[in-house]
């Protein structure tokens, strides 16, 4: 009786959440937003912020979860603000921004694109990470709370190194590469970066510093000497040295900031702001030039997070579900050009050959379009080298044109627990790659073979995509990572831009007026169902951590190595601006 009690309580309890899900779905789809005469659209930037809009209609706070943005949907935000009759300007409330490098530029770039309207941007906070105050310097005015926190010290580029550990377990790794600067696997190897590794982190660092620098100086008015200086000397120590440096304009609560908006927007002090949020502005539609639905399309292809054989999700990029893809998007008559926005450090060599594949197939039937995001190296790299144009940002990490192999011997490990291993076989080398014994001289040979063949085939990829001689590729390749700017220098890529550039140069590649539409691809996965997994395995990410005293990147990241042994175009490491 209990279990029967039980069971009817569950379904009640479940049949209740669902329809609440249900009931949220629908009034979120159905609830259009009217926008007032002196508005001002109101940026908080602090979710974490992907390339797309995540496809989940309800609010996860409820579920004590973390929602993300697209920052498709922010510069689309952005720019129809832009075009708004009934939008005074931008306000900013910002502390830390959870985006890559190549994210943040695009914020800024489409706030400052957005100033040339007339209308104003301004920007508030009482913390303010380096990341947050390079997006705040795209406003007219900066302004800090008196007693605020801003921490201005310079990149720096940190990493664990998981040698010893694997030796306290007695797990032997095999690392195999091709390009001296290929440092994948130095975290399982090496308790420091190697030489070779700390030279391009030197030069990444100092090339994406140096840019965002200028960039500060040039709206701010401060010199990049002086900025160095200020870093160098810690000299920016409190809300009042903000000032006085002229980081901030202006040393003020929150109320006065309010007062300061209503001003310009020409509100009465007892009358309310009329602001509009991100959320709120996505259901205002956009004003187009045309009636009706547009027939011809440009396809927006994302190739997010690591490169793998398989279906994949949306956090990653799985090679048969990405080829069916794009496989579709070449045969629909309707889609007149690609553009493939990729943010990946890489991934399986051979998943990233299959996507190469159907590109290429591809762009002999319409345009491709590459818009870098902030990583596209690697595999991430391999799958764009064959595109008509490559956009990227300055701070993109990109390249890491090389291969590695990795593997692990644990037959020490299993040892320890007592467990130990036998095997009758038909051939010398049937146990190949069993995982609990070393490889022998024969295998070593074979797969530094199989290596080298990839990294040929890579670099013979960059060359033909590129029109560089073979000979050339492979001097700039050897596994090195550069920034968007050197890139361009070596002609890895073309021009600096962002997405909404992308489309524009897809549009006229393909020919087409104003009258069309944007599709984005891969189609987005069940809202529930991903809610759900996600769930599940953020829990599971959020546990290691905390275990192993890192963050989910950092776990993330070592586990999506650890589960892909093998032949790998991944770039060596993550990095994040704060």
């Amino acid at each position: 009786m209990a279990t029967v009690v039980g069971l009817i309580l569950t379904t009640i309890v479940l049949l209740g959440i669902f329809a609440g899900l249900v009931k949220i779905i629908v009034s979120s789809q159905e609830k259009a937003t009217k926008i007032e005469p002196h508005t001002i659209l109101y940026l908080k930037l602090d979710q974490p912020i992907v390339d797309r809009k995540p496809n989940m209609p309800f609010n996860l706070s409820m579920f004590n979860r973390t929602q993300s943005t697209g920052l498709n949907e922010i510069l689309e935000n952005i720019k129809k603000a832009k075009e708004d009759a009934n939008i005074d300007g931008i306000h900013m409330d910002l502390t830390y921004i959870s985006a890559g490098l190549a994210t943040i530029e695009e914020i800024r770039n489409a706030l400052l694109d957005f100033k040339k309207s007339g209308k104003f941007v301004t920007a508030y906070s009482e913390t303010l990470s380096q990341g947050a105050y390079y997006v705040a310097t795209a406003s007219d005015k900066i302004y800090f709370n008196p007693m605020g926190f801003f921490n201005f010290v310079g990149m720096r580029a940190m990493s664990p190194f998981f040698k010893n550990t694997l030796k306290k377990l007695d797990i032997e790794p095999t690392v195999i590469r091709c390009g001296a600067y290929k440092s994948a696997a130095e975290a399982f190897t090496e308790e420091k970066f190697s030489d070779a590794n700390r030279e391009q982190l030197k030069e990444l660092i100092t090339s994406i510093w140096a840019d965002m620098c200028n960039k500060i100086s040039a709206q701010r008015g401060i010199s990049v000497k002086d900025l160095n200086e200020i870093a160098d000397r810690l000299l920016l120590k409190d809300a009042k040295s903000a000032y006085n440096l002229k980081f901030v304009d202006s040393l003020v609560y929150k109320d006065q900031v309010l007062s300061i908006l209503k001003k310009k927007t020409g509100i009465e002090e007892s009358k309310d702001l009329h602001t509009v949020t991100l959320g709120q502005y996505n259901n205002v539609p956009k004003t187009r030039a045309y009636k009706g639905l547009a027939k011809n399309k440009i396809a927006i292809i994302y190739a997010s997070g690591d490169i793998y054989p398989g279906e994949g999700s949306e956090d990653n990029t799985g090679s048969d579900k990405f080829c069916k893809v794009i496989r579709e998007a070449r045969h629909d008559s309707s889609i007149k050009a690609i553009v493939l926005r990729v943010n990946s450090p890489g991934g399986s060599a051979l998943a990233s050959d299959d996507i190469w594949h159907e590109l290429f197939l591809a762009r002999k039937a319409k345009p491709v379009v590459v818009s870098m995001g902030s990583l596209a190296a690697s595999g991430g790299y391999y799958i764009s080298c064959m595109a008509d144009t490559i956009l990227t940002q300055p701070n993109t990490i990109t390249g890491s044109i090389g291969v590695i192999g990795l593997f692990m011997n644990t037959k020490g490990f299993f040892n320890k627990l007592g467990i130990t291993f036998d095997v009758e076989k038909t051939n010398e080398y049937a146990d190949f790659l069993s995982g609990v014994r070393p490889l022998k001289p024969g295998e070593l040979d074979y797969w530094q073979y199989t290596t080298d063949e990839i990294y040929k085939t890579f670099i013979g990829r960059v060359s033909d995509g590129r029109h560089i001689p073979f000979e050339e590729v492979s001097k700039i390749a050897q596994g090195r990572v550069w920034s968007g700017v050197d890139a361009i220098k070596l002609g890895l890529v073309d021009k600096i831009g962002g997405l909404n550039d992308a489309v524009q140069i897809a549009k006229n590649m393909a020919k087409l007026d104003e009258k069309y539409r944007i599709v984005e691809l891969p189609e987005q996965e069940d809202p529930i169902q991903k809610f759900i997994k996600e769930f599940t395995e953020n829990s599971k990410l959020k546990i290691m951590g905390k275990e192993l005293g890192l963050t989910e990147d950092y776990v993330r990241n070592i586990r999506d190595i650890m589960e892909n042994q093998g032949v790998l175009a991944r770039m060596p490491f993550n990095i994040s601006f704060y």
